[in-house]
Parts: C-alpha cells; structure tokens; sequence
C-alpha cells in the first residue's frame, strides 16, 4: 500500500476519532470518515500492545493491510478509515481477518457490491 493512502500523523487520526462514525465487531473496530476533497481513501491501522508482541502485531498490520489492497476497487471512495485490533485478531489467519473486514465494510456501506445475481 503506497503511503499516500496511509495515516500516519496523530492528528489525522485523532480528527477521523471526533469527527467520524464506528462501528465494530468481535476483531475490529472501524472508524471512518467522509473527506471530500480527496480523491482516494486513506487508511490507518493501529494494534495495541496488548495484543501479543511486535511480531504478531505486524503480522495483523500486515495483513490488514493486504485484505485493504486486495478490496481496493470495491472501497468506496473517498474515505478516511482507521482500524483498531482487538485482541482475538492474535489468533486468526489472513482469510479469517480479511473475512471480518469485508463484512464491517460491508454492513456500513463503505463497499460495492460485485454479485452479479
């Protein structure tokens, strides 16, 4: 994921936090954002520390960042999100994580629907 599509900086999170909506579930919680003025969506990944060591945290990180590339044409557009971890994310695969995450996205309408029924 470039880093233009990335929130870094405390404030920005800090601004998605008091001004956006959330929702969550068992493993995430989601806050988002409408931002008209860009073009994309940005998204800002945070895993507390208690939720096992640096390893495991960058391996959620890692993978919800990859479960964000691969929903990158169904995201609607333009969005910032920020995603916290919580602590049953320790144990699930990749498949499990990014399952959770579609269906959050989902339910909040920040993605397309692709099913040609």
């Amino acid at each position: 994921m470039k880093k233009k599509f990335r929130i870094k900086k405390s404030k920005e999170f800090q601004y998605v936090f008091k001004k956006g909506k959330s929702f969550a579930n068992r493993q995430l919680v989601i806050y988002y954002v409408q931002k008209q003025e860009q073009e994309y969506f940005r998204v800002g990944l945070s895993v507390g520390v208690k939720i096992g060591n640096a390893v495991t945290r960058n391996r959620i990180k890692r993978y919800l960042r990859q479960a964000f590339q691969e929903l990158n044409d169904r995201i609607i557009h333009p969005h910032d999100i920020v995603i916290i971890a919580r602590q049953p994310t320790k144990n699930m695969s990749y498949e499990e994580i990014k399952k959770s995450l579609t269906h959050l996205l989902y339910k909040e309408y920040l993605l397309k629907n692709t099913n040609q029924d």
